[in-house]
């Protein structure tokens, strides 16, 4: 496990953990969406492409805040009949609508970029482009600086994987800042070239997204088994550790194991050694929500089916 979630990874209820997602994401909906309509403005003002398409990429940036803020609106929701693991998976599932929302966009640049290759069109680049894009370029680096601590101290995917894509909005408006060199210099065509290359980025983004957000959906394991093992080994009258299993977000854990103990081990003893087992679980690694543990006797050993 990452050990920046074990260890800060916090123990907050879902009423506040959804208010400081929200809190958050409208701080960081407000900045981006100044800094798309800045460059959206002077990008259709100075006929550039690739200012355009950084424009959108920072109105995705924007949009996708927006279904964030949806999805935690369900998320934070407690459990109930129907959800006895809760509704935090909703927040993972945001996540991949805001990857979808990234090759939407890329889309777009590419039939915008081509259709300027199209009509030769040149782009009239200016101080006052300059500027602007130099001034949103810092208002992305703090945006993202903020969201990324933010959602790594509280462990929330859909701020994470925001500040993920703000990261490539910010690698787009460097690049947008040498195409527009490029322009100055005569070199006109790096326009069309420099929106194309933000594709990648996008993309890029838009696919470390769904791998992650993924994982978590389709259950896959979280934590070492090994590290399961050893942590429940060093429970006193613990003979054996197997079957081990792990899934669930990196803030909502869930474990199950099954652990071996002598066969004439009384029931109250079995009982007190998994409410330990369970307490360590929780305590050693960060975000273990819940943890199932199975008692066997020791003789059950060569009857399993592993």
């Amino acid at each position: 496990m990452d050990p920046q979630y074990k260890h800060n990874v916090m123990k907050l209820d879902n009423g506040i953990y959804a208010q400081e997602v929200k809190k958050t994401l409208i701080v960081v909906l407000v900045l981006n969406w100044l800094v798309a309509l800045a460059k959206l403005i002077v990008g259709y003002v100075i006929h550039s492409t690739s200012m355009v398409a950084d424009g959108y990429h920072s109105f995705a940036d924007g949009a996708s805040n927006i279904i964030g803020l949806f999805g935690m609106r369900i998320a934070s929701q407690p459990k109930d009949a129907d959800h006895p693991y809760g509704h935090k998976k909703y927040e993972t599932f945001t996540s991949v609508l805001i990857a979808l929302l990234l090759f939407i966009l890329c889309f777009h640049i590419v039939q915008n970029s081509f259709e300027k290759f199209r009509t030769k069109e040149v782009a009239q680049v200016n101080t006052f482009s300059f500027v602007v894009l130099f001034v949103t370029l810092v208002v992305n680096i703090a945006v993202m600086l903020y969201e990324s601590r933010k959602g790594r101290r509280i462990g929330s995917d859909v701020l994470v994987s925001d500040a993920c894509h703000t990261r490539a909005d910010i690698l787009t408006s460097c690049s947008v800042i040498f195409a527009f060199i490029g322009i100055k210099m005569g070199f006109h065509i790096l326009d069309s070239i420099t929106a194309l290359g933000i594709v990648v980025f996008i993309g890029k983004a838009a696919v470390n997204i769904i791998r992650e957000s993924s994982s978590t959906l389709c259950d896959s394991a979280v934590i070492d088994p090994r590290e399961i093992e050893k942590t429940a080994l060093s429970v006193e009258g613990v003979r054996k550790c197997h079957r081990v299993r792990t899934r669930g977000r990196k803030d909502d854990i869930y474990i199950d194991l099954h652990v071996l103990m002598d066969d004439d081990t009384r029931l109250v003893k079995a009982h007190d050694v998994s409410s330990k087992i369970e307490a360590k679980m929780k305590d050693g690694f960060g975000g273990v929500t819940d943890v199932v543990v199975h008692i066997e006797p020791l003789s059950s050993e060569g009857d399993r089916d592993d």
